[in-house]
């Protein structure tokens, strides 16, 4: 979860930036503005990454933009438009390395030249192959100043499943969680509707809309029958008014080893795409999913299970997928763990206590010493309405 720390507020455009004699303040101060301006694409651009540009010439702020949705204008665009021929000769601070190839959009590298820009600052380098360092070259042999590593570490956290997708072929997963004070998330029945409160619920739909993806198994969805979208009318209002529209419901995926996935489930009725991953030839189960709209993949593993880490492969490479959000049972949650799959826990604590048979965050029935502990880091604790909110990252070296 992103949690970047903005130095200050910036600017209103045109309006000049606080006197500095230092020019790198100057500079982290402008990419902090850049970097709030990406955050405005968080639940849009998938699966494009967020990014932020300010044009600033004579220590005023003459253009600034963001890149809004894929297959639109990237950010340095949008500033120009507005910095029209003020941007001859000035600054502009881009939180990742300007484009220099033809995609769905031309190169941002050729409007920056032609523009007349004679500085670029740079947060970070742009982690996909086609892109890293060529347009940052194609800038300093068009005679720009290029300069990077300011606030990329709020770069780089800001797009984590993107680099993770580009650098290690796999989504970033993010496993939400909801417990009680003493770890627990169900009764011994199942029951488990509702442990934390609706502020708790509302938060979740945030991380959902932020999500390419979410993953359940079919546990989960034959106890609770979830739908797995994002409610538009419970976001707060940070997405454009004509952007809207343009919100696109996250990739629904399924662990179903078995093929126990009812036809009537409640999101294969339900506006977007249903990935099914299973480890069962039954020909007529698959048949009869798809012809309700479910994609069905056979993608086996050991033990008769569904391969996890060929799951999390596909979905960067054939669906594109950034983010995952892993919203599911302990069982499924403790095998993603078990094998390394999960980045970051976002764990809901309520003001409750179930009882020792109520059910545990994860089934890790491997863990049968100390030294076999999995080691995590918390990174952001806040209160959300009566509930906790815990932020983890997992220690990739245990």
């Amino acid at each position: 979860m992103s949690n970047t720390v903005i130095p200050s507020t910036p600017p209103s455009i045109g309006e000049p930036s606080p006197s500095s004699s230092q020019a790198g303040l100057n500079d982290q101060y402008y990419m902090a503005h850049a970097l709030r301006l990406a955050e405005r694409g968080l639940w849009s651009t998938d699966p494009n990454p967020r990014t932020g540009c300010v044009i600033v010439r004579d220590g005023e702020i003459v253009g600034e933009g963001w890149h809004q949705v894929a297959g639109e204008p990237h950010a340095e665009i949008h500033a120009l438009q507005m910095a029209k021929e003020k941007a001859s000769g000035a600054t502009c601070y881009v939180t990742l390395e300007p484009c220099c190839h033809y995609g769905r959009t031309p190169p941002c590298t050729e409007a920056l030249i032609k523009a007349g820009i004679s500085r670029i600052v740079v947060a970070t380098t742009d982690p996909n192959p086609i892109v890293y360092r060529k347009g940052i070259g194609q800038l300093s042999k068009a005679g720009i100043t290029v300069d990077t590593g300011i606030l990329s570490q709020e770069a780089e956290q800001l797009n984590q499943g993107f680099f993770m997708r580009m650098r290690h072929n796999r989504p970033y997963v993010r496993c939400k969680l909801a417990m009680s004070l003493d770890g627990r998330t169900a009764m011994a029945s199942g029951e488990s509707k509702w442990i934390t409160s609706n502020d708790a619920r509302l938060d979740v739909q945030c991380l959902r809309a932020r999500s390419s993806a979410i993953m359940t198994g079919a546990g989960t969805v034959l106890a609770d029958d979830p739908q797995l979208i994002v409610r538009e009318d419970e976001l707060p209002c940070q997405l454009p008014v004509d952007k809207r529209a343009t919100l696109k419901q996250p990739l629904r995926v399924v662990i179903d080893t078995h093929l126990s996935m009812p036809e009537h489930a409640r999101m294969l009725s339900l506006p977007g795409q249903t990935v099914i991953f299973t480890a069962s030839k039954s020909e007529a189960i698959k048949s009869m999913l798809e012809k309700v709209g479910a994609q069905v993949i056979y993608l086996p593993g050991k033990d008769r299970e569904v391969d996890l880490p060929a799951v999390c492969q596909q979905l960067a490479e054939e669906y594109q997928v950034n983010e995952l959000f892993l919203e599911t049972g302990a069982t499924l949650s403790g095998s993603m763990l078990r094998a390394g799959l999960i980045d970051e826990l976002v764990i809901y604590m309520a003001p409750m206590i179930m009882g020792n048979k109520a059910r545990g965050l994860f089934n890790l029935p491997d863990l049968d010493s100390l030294n076999q502990h999995i080691s995590l880091s918390i990174v952001d604790i806040r209160a959300i309405g009566r509930d906790w909110r815990i932020t983890c990252s997992v220690n990739s070296e245990q």
